[in-house]
């Protein structure tokens, strides 16, 4: 199937993408929780988590669209593949978590400390180990 690497690739494209987006904007969000008055900084770094999470939403949907295809192109199965299919739900619930966290630093009811946001950051990264686990591995 040599048409499903180029697939295979693209997946893995938007997905390191994504990820970049899913580790950086919990990082925004813990300077945001540090800033104590409205001003410029907060301003700008407003926009910068607005921007990256509309760019983020794309990068989403295309390692969702190319992930799908891979799994009814190669027919993929076994108990790692639902485990890693409710990995990544789980990170779907994760990326509009932090969409709905933008929202409250926008209306300015957010009432989480920046340490709980550094805490909040790590989660992506686990969700990655355990998905490259079960990928690569296939435990079972």
């Amino acid at each position: 199937m040599p048409g499903y690497l180029w697939v295979k690739a693209f997946h893995v494209v938007f997905v390191t993408s994504w990820f970049a987006g899913l580790f950086y904007l919990p990082r925004i969000f813990v300077n945001l929780a540090m800033v104590d008055a409205p001003g410029a900084e907060r301003d700008r770094l407003l926009l910068m988590a607005r921007k990256l999470w509309r760019f983020m939403q794309p990068l989403m949907w295309l390692t969702i669209v190319f992930g799908t295809w891979l799994w009814l192109g190669y027919g993929i199965g076994g108990g790692w593949m639902h485990a890693k299919l409710a990995a990544v739900m789980l990170l779907v619930g994760y990326h509009y978590g932090c969409g709905r966290l933008l929202r409250g630093f926008e209306r300015g009811t957010n009432r989480r400390s920046h340490v709980w946001f550094r805490w909040f950051n790590e989660l992506p990264v686990l969700a990655l180990l355990v998905i490259v686990v079960l990928v690569v591995v296939k435990p079972f």
